[in-house]
């Protein structure tokens, strides 16, 4: 690991990875949700072709921390990552910089494992049946962390705008993950594979609905990671409206993400059918699934107390 000016650990994701877990880091979201509900600020600066994000979080207990990044669509044509950046870890006691970790890394870990802790909380218990919609970066993630943390799956689909994308992503993973006894094929047809699915987990770029509430059985768990403007959404307005409705965080998708903001301004329902957030889901007493046939539809929108969450779970684990 290389050293900051500050003696600050920097955290890269080739040196952290292979010591990292998915069961880690969706118990490090878990145990963070314990905490007092988290401070969180979000700043946006630049043109729509280079933009700088920066999202700050302040958690009681845990400490604080800032991920700084920037977003150059133009970059992979360069050779060059889209996404730069990394997070600020600071101590909840006396302010110190405690670590810097490579911004990818706490994205891939912190969005992966926020949609599993939100399935391992309201899917069906037993559930087999995966359905990943879409096959970019995001979706490699989605497979290596639901296959490690929910044990009962047995097949994974996935499926593509584009077939010849989820056939190379079956490829890849197919001879990279000799450790999963889940079989791993390609869906062709996005409506039949919805409707024999138990957990469908979507991360396109969407802004006009690829799941419709007519395909979704009785029983199935949703898990919408896609959309995160609010001319983006993923699901119409009679899944929405007709399932029992969670999101991780109030705070980052109400009023911010058109999942939630066209459904309300349709009047299909309102922010008071959102039965919980993750805060609520890790109590005991939560209210989850209430059946085998209620379909329940889980909103992935992040936020910067998820980062830090994760950024202290990386922390902690090269420390030890």
């Amino acid at each position: 690991m290389k050293k900051t000016d500050q003696s600050a650990a920097f955290l890269s994701y080739a040196d952290c990875m292979p010591r990292l877990s998915w069961h880690g880091a969706v118990e490090a979201l878990r145990r963070g949700h314990g905490f007092p509900a988290a401070e969180i600020r979000d700043v946006f600066l630049g043109p729509a072709s280079g933009t700088m994000m920066s999202r700050s979080a302040y958690i009681e207990g845990l400490g604080y921390g800032a991920k700084s990044f920037t977003v150059f669509g133009a970059n992979a044509a360069r050779g060059l990552p889209t996404v730069q950046g990394a997070m600020l870890v600071f101590d909840p006691e006396n302010g110190a910089l405690s670590a810097i970790v490579d911004s990818p890394l706490v994205t891939e870990l912190k969005t992966a494992a926020d949609s599993v802790l939100g399935a391992s909380l309201l899917a069906r218990p037993g559930s087999r049946h995966l359905l990943i919609v879409g096959a970019g970066t995001v979706a490699t993630s989605l497979v290596k962390a639901y296959t490690e943390v929910l044990p009962t799956l047995d097949r994974v689909s996935i499926w593509a705008r584009r077939p010849e994308q989820a056939r190379a992503l079956v490829a890849t993973l197919s001879a990279s993950l000799g450790g999963i006894d889940a079989e791993i094929a390609v869906a062709e047809d996005l409506r039949e594979a919805i409707g024999a699915a138990d957990i469908v987990s979507s991360a396109t770029m969407a802004r006009e609905p690829v799941i419709l509430g007519d395909w979704v059985r009785p029983g199935t768990h949703v898990d919408l990671i896609g959309a995160f403007k609010a001319d983006m959404r993923e699901a119409d307005d009679r899944l929405i409206a007709g399932s029992a409705l969670f999101v991780d965080s109030r705070a980052t998708t109400l009023g911010h993400i058109g999942e939630l903001i066209m459904p309300i301004e349709s009047g299909a329902i309102t922010a008071g059918d959102v039965l919980g957030d993750l805060y609520d889901l890790v109590r005991e007493d939560a209210r989850r699934r209430v059946s085998d046939d209620e379909i329940t539809v889980y909103k992935n929108g992040g936020g910067a107390h998820m980062d830090l969450m994760i950024a202290t779970y990386i922390a902690e684990t090269m420390a030890g």
